[in-house]
């Protein structure tokens, strides 16, 4: 796996982690030429005060973490002979919900949100490289981190009821956020997302949370 390793050793530098990989196969929606693709996510703890002191959070114009993601991971790209790809920039957008499920590293959580197996429900992707070679790549996880968890607190922790076993009802998010607009949601991230206990390992600033909850609650 010294591919792998070389990757992941080029990304740790600029705090983001393989959070994913699998070989195409026929029938996968994948681009022309794909043999393995790499799914990056914020390396934690230290992503937010590194990407912080960056020049697109700097310089003062929009869409600096969207930026940032698309100057590293290009980068990267092009130093190991892939594409890079990201979850924004659309439409049309990339299928980075089936890619992760695909890696094996990430399911469908009780409350239908993604759950991954180092960031839990905090995972987040900002951006994937699809090489045209089929490089070694480790076994997967073999379940859910959900498979053992017992007290499933995702279900019960969302004030406004918008999470839970049917799913995510975002209109009751947002109307709840608007009667809570310095609420703990918006000033920390979601409650239902820090309460799954593979997030609270995770490392993630609150600040990062309250950063993407403001954009989300525009």
């Amino acid at each position: 796996m010294t591919a792998l390793r070389a990757i992941a050793s080029a990304a740790a530098a600029h705090r983001l982690a393989v959070f994913g990989a699998f070989h195409a196969e026929p029938g996968d929606s994948l681009p022309d030429g794909t043999g393995t693709l790499l799914l990056f996510g914020p390396d934690e703890p230290g992503f937010w005060p590194h990407l912080t002191a960056e020049p697109e959070w700097q310089d003062g114009t929009p869409d600096p973490v969207d930026r940032w993601s698309a100057r590293v991971l290009t980068g990267l790209a092009d130093r190991f002979g892939g594409r890079a790809f990201f979850p924004f920039g659309g439409p049309p957008y990339h299928p980075f919900y089936a890619w992760a499920l695909r890696s094996g590293r990430a399911w469908p959580s009780p409350v239908a949100l993604l759950v991954h197996d180092t960031a839990g429900l905090m995972v987040s992707y900002r951006g994937a490289i699809a090489l045209t070679d089929r490089i070694d790549l480790p076994a997967p996880p073999t379940q859910s981190p959900c498979a053992s968890c017992t007290d499933r607190p995702c279900l019960t922790a969302c004030p406004a009821g918008a999470l839970g076993n049917q799913g995510y009802d975002v209109p009751a998010c947002h109307a709840y956020l608007d009667t809570m607009p310095d609420g703990d949601c918006i000033s920390s991230g979601c409650v239902t997302r820090r309460a799954c206990p593979v997030s609270q390992g995770y490392g993630r600033l609150p600040e990062q949370s309250a950063y993407h909850m403001r954009l989300f609650h525009k």
